[in-house]
């Protein structure tokens, strides 16, 4: 199923439970003696309280000191707080879905990432990836299928910080790309010379494991390969990158942008 057709059943799926609750949840009336009624609405008229049963479906009274009122108004306040949570959901995916179809008119046809800020698009351009193993460098791409010794290996991209600067502390990506499998935006631990994008950790067994420190993201796909992933809460000024790589194939892709704020954000 594409990720148009997931979004497009999610809020639908969203729009029918929260209709469900509304109509089909009834409310209820709490017994000060641990029972409770199902009923559609009901009011308190000083010692007796008038309540439509939704069992035998006609109005009925009960004095009002058998009922709990505040344990049932309670359970009626919170019933509609989650109501109002799911229903706020719901439009915010609406608006969120529209919001990017709408930036996605904008973004070129051609397999890449994209910054978007107002209303423009802009290459980010890739990364070369090396490896730094004792004291030992090489290009990433000329790795071979080779039994790989035990222990650390870090993949790094060259320089202390990125030309790509951004302004912007919750930048907007568009990634265009048919290969994606495991994306995310990464914190750089910055050097003298290089940035530490991954470490490899290679087991006896010849397993390894990959590490970062990932950024929180939101990710919507809006088509086959196309996502918009932006961070959930403000990037600090710092080193930063966007990747994608297949655990266990060493594929690591990157590009790196540096977060600067100017003085008037």
């Amino acid at each position: 199923m594409s990720g148009s057709m997931r979004s497009y059943w999610r809020l639908l799926w969203l729009a029918v439970l929260a209709g469900l609750i509304l109509t089909a949840a009834p409310l209820k009336l709490y017994l000060k003696s641990g029972g409770e009624m199902l009923v559609r609405e009901y009011e308190v008229n000083g010692e007796r309280v008038r309540y439509y049963s939704s069992e035998r479906s006609q109005w009925e009274e009960i004095p009002t000191r058998l009922i709990d009122l505040e344990k049932t108004r309670q359970v009626a306040e919170r019933q509609n707080r989650r109501l109002e949570a799911m229903r706020a959901e719901s439009a915010a995916e609406r608006r969120a879905e529209r919001k990017g179809r709408t930036e996605l008119h904008n973004i070129p046809i051609e397999d890449g990432l994209y910054l978007y800020q107002d209303e423009q698009a802009t290459v980010v351009p890739q990364d070369e990836v090396i490896e730094e193993q004792s004291g030992k460098r090489k290009f990433l791409r000329a790795l071979s299928p080779v039994p790989l010794v035990p222990g650390k290996r870090k993949l790094l991209v060259e320089g202390a910080s990125s030309e790509f600067v951004i302004d912007d502390p919750v930048p907007v990506f568009f990634i265009r790309d048919p290969q994606l499998v495991h994306f995310a935006i990464i914190k750089l631990t910055e050097g003298k010379h290089r940035r530490l994008a991954q470490i490899i950790q290679v087991a006896q067994d010849q397993q390894f494991f990959e590490q970062q420190e990932e950024v929180q993201v939101f990710r919507q796909q809006l088509a086959s390969g196309v996502y918009r992933v932006w961070p959930t809460q403000d990037l600090p000024p710092g080193e930063y990158a966007f990747i994608n790589y297949t655990p266990g194939e060493l594929d690591l892709r990157v590009w790196s942008f540096a977060v600067q704020l100017t003085s008037d954000r």
